[in-house]
Order: structure tokens, then sequence, then C-alpha cells
């Protein structure tokens, strides 16, 4: 019998083959328990990994057994309890761990639990999410070339052959290297026909020249009519070429009716949708605009930290963000998004300003808008407007964020992929 005895250093990553292959197997089961637990953690936390933990009986496997069989007759003990018809609660504890399935006798198996690193639990969130409507060109995460000619090589695939480019070269070929023999035989022909015109035609002299022309014409006729070094191949290369861009804007009200309740979740909301971008698109600008009275567009620093307020003027955002498009982002040459943050609490006469902007100036620059409205009881002026322009436009998407518990589905429900 043979052994074989494997003495190779095991890596740090020994285990990524099975890790992987438990990955794809329990595939549905993960995505389960990653969004049970994403609904328990911050926002800011996301990009740390998690302990995922799977129930015992989604990891069992069929096996065959022998069954007790024939015909038997069993005695139970009587209770001072129940009568016949009673219900039997469900026995409390039990030694199998939650979830376990713990027996009387106390055994059981408890759930199978192990970490998903940050990459796998952000893969696993992020799934089935996309920015919308990307009708324009498609995103790409890797640089995008095409094939372009290069000229030509000496070496290359047979379908590429370049025939009219072989055949130039072999004539010049064939040209250089029967340039001296010509010559030569243009010389001794002209020394013949003198010695024939002299009357010596039959003289030692000529038979000489006689032999060297024959000579010379053996000489040009061997040069061959195309050689492999003639042939030249059409060449072709990637060329990077530009892939489609993208920009989004985040619009946050900071006025004063936006109290730090308020902030902190469309903080959140933008926090989670920058993560987003960041994961999902590689090329991709991110303009952070704050309004109260007047917009300014600002750095992601001050767009998160900084304390400035003020009155509600939501319109200046929009005409802010309408400049910007217009100076440097082209929307033959962009796909251009936004989401907007506020508690909806308007200048009357503002509202309806906003829902012109949006109609006219903003939508049709845009492949998508989408709006939430933070923590109002009832809908504001700002929201009726909008109600508006979402039946005018379907680039337009509203939600309502009450609590911190509803940021995930609002957020997975704005940015969830179309299914064609």
């Amino acid at each position: 019998m043979n052994r074989l005895v494997d003495r190779r250093l095991s890596g740090k990553n020994r285990s990524a083959v099975n890790r992987q292959r438990f990955l794809r197997r329990f595939k549905t089961q993960i995505r389960k328990a990653a969004a049970e637990a994403v609904s328990g953690r911050k926002v800011a936390d996301l990009e740390r990994g998690e302990k995922i933990s799977i129930p015992s009986k989604d990891l069992s496997e069929p096996i065959f057994h022998h069954g007790p069989g024939g015909r038997r007759n069993i005695v139970l003990p009587g209770n001072r309890e129940f009568v016949s018809g009673d219900r039997i609660d469900r026995p409390e504890g039990g030694g199998g761990g939650k979830g376990g399935g713990g027996s009387p006798d106390g055994e059981g198996m408890d759930e199978f639990v192990f970490e998903l690193s940050k990459e796998e639990f952000m893969d696993y969130f992020f799934q089935d999410l996309a920015l919308p409507d990307l009708v324009k060109k498609q995103l790409a995460a890797v640089p995008e070339v095409k094939r372009a000619r290069a000229g030509f090589v000496s070496q290359g695939n047979p379908s590429s052959l370049h025939v009219v480019r072989s055949m130039k070269q072999a004539i010049g070929r064939r040209m250089a290297m029967a340039a001296g023999p010509r010559d030569a035989l243009r010389e001794a022909e002209e020394a013949l026909e003198a010695l024939v015109t002299q009357g010596l035609g039959a003289s030692a002299e000529a038979d000489e020249l006689r032999e060297e022309i024959e000579a010379l014409k053996s000489r040009i006729a061997a040069v061959p009519f195309i050689d492999t070094w003639d042939l030249r191949y059409a060449n072709r290369v990637d060329q990077p070429t530009p892939s489609s861009q993208a920009v989004m804007f985040c619009l946050l009200d900071v006025s004063g009716s936006m109290d730090e309740d308020r902030k902190n979740i469309a903080k959140r909301f933008f926090m989670l949708l920058y993560l987003f971008l960041t994961k999902s698109y590689e090329r991709i600008d991110v303009v952070f605009i704050r309004h109260h009275t007047v917009a300014k567009e600002v750095d992601e620093e001050e767009f998160f930290a900084s304390r400035e307020s003020g009155g509600t003027v939501v319109s200046s955002a929009l005409e802010l963000m309408k400049d910007i498009i217009l100076e440097r982002y082209p929307s033959a040459n962009w796909n251009i998004y936004a989401a907007q943050a506020s508690d909806g609490d308007n200048w009357e006469d503002d509202s309806p300003r906003c829902r012109e902007l949006l109609i006219q100036s903003i939508l049709p620059l845009t492949q998508y808008f989408a709006y939430v409205e933070i923590e109002a009881e009832e809908p504001q002026s700002l929201w009726h407007e909008y109600t508006r322009v979402k039946a005018a436009s379907p680039r337009f998407a509203m939600q309502r964020i009450l609590t911190l518990e509803d940021i995930y589905p609002v957020f997975r429900e704005l940015f969830r992929k179309k299914v064609a």
C-alpha cells in the first residue's frame, strides 16, 4: 500500500477553497442571515464583518437508516395533568442551545456560527442593489477596451495575413536582390553586342561573355517570387476607450427644522448611499450639497460634520445642482443621479418652484432622482408637490423614513435592481 505525506507549508488561506465552496452551497441561508444581521447594526459599522448563524437543520444531510418495522405494542405512563383532547405546550429550555432542537435528555446540536469578512458581508448586502435605469451606457468596474489597428508585423495569425502589403514587400525584396546582377547583365550584353558589331562574335572573349550572361540570368531567375520574410500581418492592439461616467448628487437639508435626530437619519442614509456607490462602481463622482436658505457645495467631511443651520429654501439646492450640471457634467457624456433628504418643511411658495425646477430643468438631464422625507408624521408641502413630480416622470422616486430602522428598507426599495 502506498502512503503519501503532504509536507507542503500551509499558507494563511489554506481553507479558502473550502470556504468558497461552503458559501456557494449555503448561499440562500447566508443571505437571509446577513439580512437579519444588518437590521441591528449602525450604518457606520457596515464595513466590518459579521458573525452569521445557520440553523443546524439547514446543515443536515439526508441519511438512510433502519426503521422500527413490524407491529409494536407500546404502553405509555399516565399523568395527573392532562385528559384526552388537551393541547400540550411546547417544552421550555432544552440542552440543544438556541434553535438547536434540544431533547429531554439534554442532548442537541447548536447552530453553526462562522464569521463573514468585510468584503463577503458587503457582497451579500449589496447583491441585489444597483443604480436604476442605466440606459445610456453600462457602468464598468473594469476599463473598456477595443481592438484598434496598429500597423503590420512580420508574424501573426494566417487569418490576419495582409496580401497587398506582403506583395509590396516581395516586390521590393526582389528588386533589391536582383539590382546588382541586372546591372552586370546589362553591361555584359552591351559588351557582347559591341564584339559582334566588330566581327568578333566567335572569339573566346565573346564566348566568355555569353557564359557570364547565362549565369547572371540564372542568378536573377533564382530570386524567389515571395519569401516567408515578405509576409506581413495586420496588427491589432487593445486600446482603452472612455467608459461611461456617472455622478451622484447628494442634497441634504440642514435647516432649523432638521433637528439632530433627523440630521442623523439623513447622514446615515447618505453614508450608506456613498458606501454603496464606492463599493459597486469604480468610475463615479459624488457632489455633496448642503442647503438651508442658501445652498453650498461642500466636501464629504463638511457635508457630514458641519453644524451650520438656518431657514429652508429647497429650490436653492436644486438651482445649484442645475448650475453644476450645466457647468461640469453635460448629460450627453454623464449619467446623472441625485438623492435628496429633507423633513419636507419648506416655504409654501417655494415648493411649487421646486416642482417646476425638477420637471422642466433637472429630470430631463438626470437618469434618476430619489427623495426621502425624514420623520414627518404628516406629508409636508414639499411631499405634495413631489407627488405631482412622481406622476409626471418615471425617473423620480420618493419614500419616507420615520425611524432609524426604516433606512435599510427604504434604501433597498429605492435602489433595487429591476427585473428585465
